[in-house]
Parts: C-alpha cells; sequence; structure tokens
C-alpha cells in the first residue's frame, strides 16, 4: 500500500510536468509543417515560405531550415545528457525549457533564410538537454515494470502536440493581424514552453535520495526502487568506464538505427503531413483540422501497445509489429493514389506504428543499459543516430516531387521495414543473453539489487527486457 500510494503521489508531480513539456517541445520542434502551409483565411496573408523564403518554389529552404533543428540537437545530446547528471534534474530542466521556448518565441521575427535558420540551430542545443534526460529522469523513480506507460504518456504528447498544433493552426489562420499569421504561431507555441520552464524549477521533484518533495520514509522506498534488477548512483556522479562501454556496446548502434528508420518517418509525418493530406485535395483551411484525427488516435494506439508491452515484459516483438503496421501505410500511399479514403486511412497507419514504436524502444534502453552513466550516454547516442533519420525525412518530400512523393514514401516504407527486422535481431540476442547468464550463474531473485557499478548491464545477475 505504501509503494502504490507512492507511485500516485510521483505521477500526480511528475507526469503532469514532464509531459506538458514534451507537448511544447514537440510543437515547437515541428509546427514548421502547419507554418508552410498556414495562410491567412479573412485577408489572405502569405504563409512562411512566401513570406520569408522568398516563395522558395523548390521547397530546399524550407526543407534545410526544418533539418537546422537537428544538427544540433544531434551534436549536443550526449554531452548534454551526460552533463546534466552534475545537476539537479528540476534546475538543468527548467533551463532547457526556457531556453528553446525564447528559441521558438524568436522564429515569429524572422524574416529570412538566415534569421530562421539561426533560431532553428539555437532550439534544437536547448531541446537536446531535454529529450534524452526524461528518459534517465524516469528510471530514477520508476521500475522496469512501469517505464513502458510512463514513457508512452511522455511521448504520447508528441501525438497530442500534432492534433492541438493543427487545432491552434486552425484558429490563427482566421484571426486578423497586422502581420503575417504564422509569426502569431510561434509565439503562442513558444511562450508557454517559458513559462512551464519556470514552473519545473519550482515543482520538478529531484533525485529520490535528495527531493524535499518526499518525506523520509517515502525516499526509502523510492531508493529501494529504484534498486530493483539495477541499482543507482548516489548524488551527481559520472563513471567515466561505463561512458567508453556504451560506445562499445553494438546493441546501442543497433537501436540507433532502428531509431533512425523511425524518426525518418517521424520527422517528415511532422513537417509534411499537412502537405501531403493537400495533395488529397483539402483546401488549406480544413487540411489544419485533417491533421488532428491521425494523432489522436495515435496517442491512444502507443499507451495501448505500451501497456501491453509492459505486462508482458516485451519491448522487441511489440516494436516490430508497430514499425510493420507503419511500414503498410507507406505501401497504400505508394501504391493506392486515387482513392482519398484509403489514403487518408494509411495516415493513422503511420502516425500510430511510428509514434507506438518510438515510445516503446526508449522504455527498451532506459532499463537495458544497466547503470545511470551508461544509460545518460547510451540513451542520447542512439537518439543521436537516430535523429540524422530525422535530416533525412526532412528532404524527401521537395515541392517538386508532389503530388505522389513517390521517392519519400518508399524510402519511408523500406525503412520502417528494416526497423522491424532490426527489432527483432535486438530481441533474439537479449533472449539468447539471458539464457546464457541464466545458465551460467543461475536464475536471479526477482526484483533483488544488481550492482551495476562496474559493469553495467554485463554484470552477472543482471537480466535483460527483451
Amino acid at each position: 500500500m505504501e509503494e502504490k500510494r507512492l507511485i500516485r503521489k510521483l505521477d500526480r508531480r511528475i507526469l503532469p510536468i514532464a509531459c506538458l513539456l514534451y507537448l511544447f517541445a514537440y510543437l515547437d520542434r515541428s509546427n514548421l509543417g502547419n507554418a508552410r502551409v498556414l495562410t491567412g483565411t479573412n485577408d489572405g496573408k502569405p504563409p512562411l515560405p512566401t513570406d520569408a523564403l522568398g516563395g522558395d518554389p523548390t521547397g530546399i529552404l524550407f526543407d534545410w531550415v526544418n533539418s537546422a533543428f537537428f544538427f544540433s540537437y544531434i551534436l549536443c545530446q550526449v554531452p548534454a545528457t551526460i552533463l546534466s547528471k552534475l545537476v539537479a534534474p528540476r534546475i538543468w530542466l527548467a533551463l532547457a525549457a526556457i531556453g528553446w521556448g525564447t528559441c521558438s518565441t524568436l522564429m515569429s521575427t524572422g524574416f529570412d533564410f538566415g534569421g530562421l535558420m539561426t533560431t532553428r540551430v539555437f532550439l534544437g542545443i536547448f531541446e537536446a538537454g531535454f529529450g534524452p534526460a526524461i528518459p534517465l529522469y524516469f528510471s530514477l523513480f520508476y521500475t522496469k515494470e512501469e517505464m513502458g506507460l510512463r514513457m508512452a504518456y511522455w511521448f504520447g504528447f508528441a501525438a497530442v502536440a500534432g492534433a492541438f498544433g493543427g487545432i491552434v493552426a486552425f484558429g490563427i489562420q482566421n484571426a486578423i493581424l497586422p502581420f503575417s499569421n504564422w509569426r502569431l504561431l510561434f509565439i503562442v507555441e513558444g511562450l508557454p514552453a517559458i513559462c512551464l520552464g519556470i514552473m519545473t524549477f519550482f515543482f520538478l521533484p529531484d533525485r529520490p535520495e535528495s527531493t524535499h518533495y518526499l518525506d523520509e520514509r517515502e525516499r526509502e522506498i523510492a531508493i529501494a526502487r529504484m534498486n530493483r534488477g539495477t541499482s543507482g548512483d548516489v548524488g551527481a556522479v559520472v563513471n567515466r568506464s561505463h561512458i567508453s562501454m556504451a560506445f562499445r556496446d553494438w546493441r546501442i548502434y543497433t537501436g540507433g538505427v532502428i531509431y533512425f528508420a523511425l524518426n525518418c518517418s517521424l520527422a517528415s509525418t511532422s513537417a509534411f503531413l499537412p502537405t501531403i493530406l493537400k495533395t488529397l485535395g483539402f483546401s488549406s483551411a480544413r487540411v489544419q483540422l485533417m491533421t488532428v484525427p491521425p494523432y489522436a488516435v495515435a496517442a491512444f494506439v502507443i499507451v495501448l501497445g505500451s501497456w501491453i508491452s509492459d505486462r508482458l515484459q516485451s519491448r522487441g516483438i511489440p516494436i516490430a509489429l508497430a514499425s510493420l503496421v507503419g511500414g503498410v501505410g507507406y505501401l497504400i500511399l505508394l501504391f493506392v493514389p486515387t482513392n482519398l479514403h484509403a489514403r487518408y486511412f494509411a495516415t493513422f497507419c503511420i502516425t500510430s506504428g511510428t509514434y507506438t514504436s518510438i515510445g516503446i524502444i526508449i522504455a527498451w534502453f532506459a532499463h537495458n543499459l544497466g547503470s545511470e552513466t551508461k544509460k545518460a550516454t547510451g540513451i542520447p547516442m542512439f537518439m543521436a543516430i537516430g535523429q540524422c533519420g530525422s535530416i533525412l525525412g526532412s528532404h524527401l518530400f521537395p515541392t517538386t516531387e508532389g503530388p505522389r512523393y513517390i521517392k519519400g514514401f518508399a524510402v519511408c516504407c523500406g525503412l520502417e521495414i528494416f526497423g522491424a527486422l532490426c527489432a527483432l535481431v535486438m530481441t533474439i540476442s537479449y533472449r539468447l543473453d539471458n539464457a546464457r547468464r541464466n545458465k551460467l550463474h543461475g536464475v536471479p531473485k526477482e526484483d533483488a539489487r544488481v550492482d551495476v557499478a562496474e559493469m553495467a548491464d554485463k554484470a552477472p545477475t543482471f537480466r535483460y527486457i527483451i
């Protein structure tokens, strides 16, 4: 009973803050897709490419503005997440949110290619300190049986952001303003992140052993939970040997390949779903609303899929199945060019399959790397590799290849299927490793503390989630 009360108390404080932060983090990185087609309904004010990129007839300048975020995001993820272990979580995450919220708001002042590129680069720097740090932070409070669902709640807000962004864009395009409507979009979606950052500084709990949010008994229970099937650090420390272990772990690179495949689809969907829906014959006004249902369904599917994954304590097979669903969506877009209902259904497959796979793979690595330092290195490593797929996805749908976008759909389809195969290789590898350790060292007692201080996930009594 004490533990259940503690979990509810943690959920009440951690989940709302973390989920709202991710909602606006994802809005601020993906709202370019809405700005690309957002015109003033009442006064005909132009969308972003016409207003700030000289018309951009080929779509290439927009692609580079979109992908600029990912260059800095990729480069800064590993050092930022390792550094985050040396700073109180509430301070680190608060500064990150205030930083990216400021950058997003300043995008409204961009009047040319250089200005927009600069704000997107700094947006990536600040968000690099947030995304990979959250799975590490969650692993301090939640066990492996609870992580999948919590990560689904958190990452599901990326899908909520897609739905919410479409509604906000629909409302803003009807406003009568003295400036272009897309500029108000960046202001409306940037300022809340700054406010949330300030709130995070005061209300987000720090590490279990130091947070004032828990009383003495609750801290004891939280620390015991943190040491089930693994062992946590005490205080702000970094184990240098575990950093090098992460760089030598082939599974992190394989996870990066899976994440690459999924992020190629995710980034292209976020930036180009309004453009893709416009090829189905919808008006610019209706396109913003038509982006909402695919994201809303994806938010439900990711929670359901992650709950099943937690119950079965299986990650690889659910990832493979969800990735294949996304692949089927792209196959429909490739081979059914005229049936609008089928093509719209395909967008549901893509969003649901891709978002579910990403949520589960983050939860997979949040446990399977063993020590905190290896997690702080390995999680941003596979995410950084994966975000290279976001750069590719940002260049797959140039205006000149519409309305069929055969190359973009084919590449995303192939990557989703390849990601599913890699997930199967990973789960087989983990199963064989667990079986080998059981044979050599016996079956460990369930939920017993495992000393990972020296060997991380290679400790004889450590067992992987499959």
